[in-house]
Parts: structure tokens; C-alpha cells; sequence
């Protein structure tokens, strides 16, 4: 039986950055994977969702376009090829991973894998040993069980990737990120869409001052948000809640994410309720057997995956990594504008902590862009350390690098505000909102 050094369950964001990283340490790797290279993230949500949006900021140009003088009759959306255009980058980036895997020198096996405590793997008629064995099997949408639901045809992000035709209607359950981008996507090109969110708000883990913008943006693009009831009952062809009825031609689930535990179930791991628990460096109760991504806690994000594949890996070659901190790990929501955060909310700051804003319209980039919805937010210290930072705007999930290095690289805002920024960018903000801290920003009203 042959017999591998390490042994990657599931090719996703954390499995394949894992196996290439510890094959390119010297560790002879096996990866299996029982669907497609790059996981969900890259077949069923982040990428395909992030390819939509740019469809629908680009149609949102092109009308605002209109405003400024450039003026065009009509658009036509070919959707069909739009959703060609979304396989088509899909399929080269998974072929890009693929390349990866096989340059590497990683042994692919596909299929469903089980595995021992013994670290045995076994994938059909086929079996191997490994010294190390890492879970990175990912997680699969949640349908809430809905009274009713049986009656109805829904979508979930498994198989909304693949529609052919541009809905006219679409209701999304769902107040969180994937809901709101789907909903996004979908309004500037004529669908006409309905949000059910049974919560008081939105966007309930991302930064408070961003969701007025954002459902603002909605209003503005014809998004029917409802929020604050309870649901009573799907029908075939509405959705019954305590505050009425709510028709529906196409129904969408963006209602969370399960994580997929059967191999830890199986060998009967610790859990910590739905979730694997692991230690610091991502290692289960049973020795040698590690586990990551959406199968543990802390942020359940594709770079979170990565990061974390990455430590274990260094782990096991006795690298003695720094423990991953959660503060540290950038949020992104790809709205029009996007938002983009990291380490503390302000609400979770010190009491004596210093929070300045500096709104984008007295950027001249953002203003000659027409991009001046949105903020730029420091939540720091007297002393100007850095507790968390946020960006509100067009480009913000790019500009939020430069103020995430400040931190993990042991600077302050004060090191922000003496850094020169070209001008005119939206980037120069940084130095203003950092130079705010201290009440010293030069575009401040």
C-alpha cells in the first residue's frame, strides 16, 4: 500500500493551497477531491457570484454614463452569454488549479474518500496511508426546515450558478452576504427583486455605519427589502410570513452554510457544537489528523482556508507558525459600493478608543469617478494602534491591504499618515482618515 507523507480531503481554497505548499516543502501529498477542483468558492460562490456582480457594475457604468453626457439608446443583456462568459473564466481557473496540482507533483485521487484513525485513506477500490491526514471537505448551503417547503422549486447556490435565462422575479431568503450580493447582481440588469430577511437589519457581522449605504444603493436600484417578521409557511408560489404574503416567480436560499463532518463524525472527533474542534494550529482530537476551513471556527472565508492550510502545514514540518489571529483577517462584501473591514467593529473597541471617518465625497478621485458613496473608518488606540479599520466605497476590498499591513506588520496610523499616496487616488484617503486620528486630516469638512 503506498503510502504518502501527507493527505489533503477536498481541494477547495484551504485543500489545494495546502497540498501545494506542503509538495513544494517536500512532503510527498496525495489530494482527493470528489467533485471539482477548487471547491464551492470557485464552482458555486465566490467566484461565479464576484464574475455576476462585475456584469451588473458594468451595466450600472454604462447607465451612469448617461448622466455625464455619454449617451447610450438602449442596453440589451444577452444573458446566455453573460453565464458563457462566467463558465468560461470558471473553467480557466480551475484549469489553472489543476496545472498547480500537477506541477506540484500531487497525486490526485478523485472520489469520496473515508478515512481512520490510523490515518488510512480509502477512495473507492484504492487506499493509501499518510503520516499526516488534513480535513478540508468544506461545507454545503443550508435550507432552513420551512413549513412548507416541499410544496415549492428553490434555488440554492449549488445550482443557481447555472441558470440559462435572466429571472423577471427573484426572491432571496436571506440577510447576510451571499443574499445581499446575489441581490445586487441581479437588480441593475432588470430582474425585480424581493429580500426576506426575518432579521431588524442586514449584514448583521459587518460594519454598522455601512448598512444605511447599502440599503440606500437597493432603494435606488429597485430592491424590495422586508425585514423584521417572522416566516409562517412556504406556498408553491409565495412565501407566507406574520406581516403578509409575498409572491414569487424564482426562489432563492442564501440562508448560511453547513459544514460537512461526516469523516470527523465517523472517527468520532471532539466537536464544538457543529464545528471540529482543534487547537491552535488546527489539529483535532485525534492525533495527526488536522482540520480547516468552513470545518472549524473563526471566520469561515476562502483566505481564511488558505491561511490556515498554509500553518498547519508548517506545523507538521516543525516550522512553529504564529497562531493565526482573527483580527487580522480581512471581511469583504462585494456590493456596489463594496465593503471591506478588519480586526475590531467600533462597538467592540475600548471605551477610550479614537473612531474617525472621513466620508469619500471630498476625495477628488472618488469625485471625478462618481464612486463617493462610502467611508474611510480607523478604530484605533490614544496612541494610534490599530484596532480595526474599515472601507466603504468602489475598490475598497483593495484599499483595506494597505491599512490591514499596517497592523500585521507592527505599524500605527501614525506610520499611515506619514506614508505618501499618489494623488489623485481614493488610496490617499488612508493618509487622511489616519491623519484624522489626531484630528489633523487635511479633506475633512
Amino acid at each position: 500500500m503506498e503510502k504518502f507523507d501527507l493527505a489533503v480531503i477536498g481541494a477547495g481554497p484551504g485543500g489545494y493551497v495546502a497540498a501545494i505548499h506542503a509538495a513544494k516543502s517536500g512532503l510527498k501529498v496525495a489530494l482527493v477531491e470528489k467533485d471539482k477542483v477548487g471547491g464551492a468558492c470557485y464552482n458555486v460562490g465566490c467566484i461565479p457570484s464576484k464574475i455576476m456582480l462585475e456584469h451588473s457594475k458594468l451595466v450600472q457604468e454604462i447607465r451612469r454614463g448617461t448622466d455625464w453626457g455619454v449617451t447610450v439608446p438602449t442596453i440589451n443583456i444577452d444573458f446566455p452569454k453573460l453565464m458563457q462568459r462566467k463558465d468560461q473564466v470558471v473553467a480557466e481557473l480551475l484549469s489553472n488549479i489543476e496545472t498547480f496540482i500537477e506541477n506540484a507533483q500531487i497525486t490526485l485521487f478523485r472520489g469520496k474518500a473515508t478515512v481512520t484513525a490510523e490515518r488510512k485513506v480509502i477512495i473507492g477500490s484504492e487506499a493509501f496511508t499518510a503520516d499526516h491526514v488534513i480535513l478540508a471537505t468544506g461545507s454545503r448551503p443550508f435550507v432552513p426546515p420551512f413549513k412548507g417547503l416541499e410544496n415549492a422549486n428553490y434555488h440554492t447556490t449549488d445550482t443557481f450558478f447555472s441558470i440559462q435565462e435572466l429571472p423577471k422575479q427573484l426572491t432571496i431568503i436571506g440577510g447576510g452576504v451571499i443574499a445581499i450580493e446575489m441581490a445586487f447582481a441581479l437588480a441593475p440588469m432588470g430582474t425585480k427583486v424581493t429580500v426576506l430577511n426575518h432579521s431588524k437589519d442586514i449584514l448583521q457581522t459587518e460594519e454598522p455605519d455601512a448598512r444605511p449605504i447599502i440599503k440606500e444603493k437597493m432603494k435606488q436600484l429597485g430592491i424590495e427589502l422586508v425585514t423584521d417578521f417572522t416566516f409562517e409557511e412556504i406556498h408553491a408560489d409565495h412565501v407566507q410570513t406574520s406581516i403578509g404574503n409575498f409572491p414569487f416567480e424564482n426562489l432563492l436560499f442564501a440562508t448560511g452554510r453547513r459544514p460537512n463532518t461526516e469523516i470527523a463524525e465517523a472517527l468520532e472527533m471532539q466537536m464544538d457544537g457543529r464545528l471540529i474542534k482543534v487547537n491552535n494550529h488546527y489539529e483535532t482530537s485525534i492525533p495527526g489528523i488536522y482540520a480547516i476551513g468552513d470545518l472549524v471556527g473563526g471566520f469561515q472565508l476562502a483566505h481564511s482556508a488558505s491561511a490556515e492550510g498554509v500553518h498547519a502545514i508548517d506545523y507538521i514540518l516543525g516550522k512553529h507558525p504564529k497562531v493565526i489571529n482573527q483580527q487580522e483577517i480581512p471581511r469583504c462584501v462585494y456590493t456596489h459600493p463594496e465593503i471591506a473591514t478588519f480586526g475590531m467593529l467600533e462597538h467592540e473597541a475600548p471605551a477610550d478608543s479614537i473612531v474617525t471617518k472621513m466620508y469619500l465625497p471630498t476625495n477628488p478621485k472618488a469625485l471625478l469617478e462618481g464612486n463617493t458613496q462610502g467611508f474611510m473608518k480607523f478604530v484605533a488606540s490614544p496612541e494610534g494602534d490599530i484596532y480595526g479599520a474599515c472601507v466603504v466605497g468602489d475598490g475598497a476590498t483593495e484599499m483595506i491591504n494597505s491599512m490591514l499591513a499596517a497592523k500585521v506588520l507592527g505599524g500605527s496610523v501614525k506610520d499611515l499618515a506619514r506614508l505618501i499616496f499618489p494623488h489623485p487616488t481614493v488610496s490617499e484617503h488612508v493618509g487622511d482618515a489616519a491623519r484624522s486620528v489626531f484630528g489633523k486630516a487635511i479633506h475633512a469638512k
